[in-house]
């Protein structure tokens, strides 16, 4: 009889197991130490388990050596039936032999269609990243692939090696690629994204870059003389054309955007990479062909794309009038008022919007910006959730006194979040005015307001 065992198990529960009644498992090897025995056993017992269809294991160890690595290679290369396969390993050091073993089962899985490998360590490195990338690029028929390699030390080449093995796999509609604080600059964002422009099946994308070197960077002075310019003449598209040399990096990502106009679920996460307004620029002309998304969250934060990036992500998101659920996290992104106010237009579109957070803390946002946000809202007369950080900006008495105004219209609003911390003191008595008609919202169930340090 087939058993879907989808609890967790021991290695010593699964191998006294018969092992061809198994479809279903979860096999926990977290804290064990696993003798070059126990791994000989493991692969064959995965060898015996002709039917699994889901897979899921655990490994927690010092180091993953050869003979297991060999183990669950040879094991996995006998599961031809495999469907579903998670792997969650949690290792000071990953070599690539364990790469190159799991690659070598991998290649024999060829009705594998869901694949997520979560390595958690300090020392991945570019060798074993490139293994698994050659590993991942045998699995053709994958449908979705979750890949987790943070903090692993992961530089431009291997970075776009990975895009490669992407590539191989245009079935692909459902990708979540974590690659976080990692060593991955310009060159490798380009490499990984033209190679995902082949995925023209995607639906939804998770891309978390997150602590990496991808921008151009904002603090050299020739820069600084451009926003200079570009502030006080406010000629966005003459100076753009102008423009002869094209940056690399979030702007050539932004050109593999514009293949994925089936996108419905885009997460894309950029904090801290010295973005600038011209990446900012290219990657919004990408952003404005995805016109199918209903699902959006973007994190710059931590990048200066300035009042000139906010400006071009506006006009790309007038475009995406299916929104339904929008977040958006510009914080410390120095957009200030012209910024906020080009991005309160762009919202006053979405009125099928049910969920908004909008992270705007520390951009010299002024009444003016604020006044436009408040606005914008008025039009969102769905909005269940609402999320508004806008603290550390220059907002006075009379900006907060507006937003009792635009919640009047947001009938259906259920869950509403203000953080409203100003440079500029804001009158005790219309802090409490805000928060009285907040309270006063008929379908309003949850409300924090925090004008206190918090984050």
């Amino acid at each position: 009889m087939i058993q879907q065992i989808q609890y967790k198990i021991r290695l010593q529960q699964f191998l006294n197991s018969p092992f061809l009644s198994h479809q279903v498992i979860n096999l926990d090897l977290y804290g064990i130490l696993i003798s070059d025995q126990d791994a000989s056993n493991l692969g064959s017992g995965l060898a015996n388990c002709s039917n699994f269809s889901n897979l899921t294991l655990y490994f927690q160890c010092d180091k993953i050596d050869a003979k297991l690595a060999s183990g669950l290679g040879s094991g996995l290369a006998n599961c031809t039936n495999l469907s579903n396969l998670v792997l969650h390993i949690k290792c000071d050091k990953i070599d690539a032999e364990f790469a190159s073993g799991l690659g070598s089962g991998l290649a024999n899985c060829t009705n594998l269609s869901n694949l997520t490998l979560h390595l958690i360590s300090n020392q991945v490195g570019d060798q074993v990243a490139s293994s698994l990338g050659l590993a991942i690029a045998n699995c053709t028929n994958l449908s979705n692939l979750t890949l987790f390699l943070d903090q692993g030390e992961i530089g431009n080449k291997t970075a776009s090696g990975l895009g490669l093995a992407l590539a191989n796999c245009t079935n692909l509609s459902n990708l979540t690629l974590s690659l976080k604080l990692n060593q991955i600059g310009q060159i490798g964002l380009s490499g990984l994204g033209s190679a995902l422009a082949n995925c023209t099946n995607l639906q939804n994308l998770t891309l978390d870059l997150s602590d990496n070197q991808i921008g151009n960077g904002y603090h050299n002075p020739a820069y600084k003389c451009i926003i200079k310019i570009y502030e006080f003449l406010r000629i966005l598209k003459q100076i753009c054309c102008k423009k002869k040399k094209r940056q690399i990096g979030a702007s050539s990502f932004g050109s593999v955007l514009a293949n994925f106009t089936n996108l419905s679920n885009l997460q894309l996460v950029l904090y801290n990479n010295q973005i600038n307004a011209a990446n900012a620029l290219d990657l919004s002309s990408g952003l404005a062909n995805c016109t199918n998304l209903s699902n959006l969250t973007l994190d710059l934060t931590d990048n200066l794309i300035g009042q000139i990036g906010a400006t071009g992500l506006a006009s790309a998101l007038a475009n995406c009038t299916k929104l339904s659920n929008l977040t958006l996290k510009l914080n410390w992104s120095g957009i200030g008022d012209k910024g906020a106010s080009d991005l309160g237009s762009a919202l006053a579109n979405f009125t099928n919007l049910s969920n908004l957070t909008l992270e705007f803390r520390a951009n010299n946002i002024g009444d003016q910006g604020t006044l436009c946000l408040v606005q914008a809202l008025k039009n969102c007369t769905n909005l269940s959730i609402l999320t508004l950080n806008l603290h550390e900006n220059e907002i006075g008495d009379q900006s907060a006194l507006s937003l009792e105004f635009a919640l009047a219209n947001c009938t259906n609003l259920s869950n509403f979040t203000l953080k409203l911390r100003s440079i500029r003191q804001i009158n005790k008595s219309d802090k409490l005015k805000v928060e009285r008609k907040c309270l006063k919202q008929k379908r309003l169930v949850v409300f924090n307001m925090y004008y206190g340090y918090d984050w």
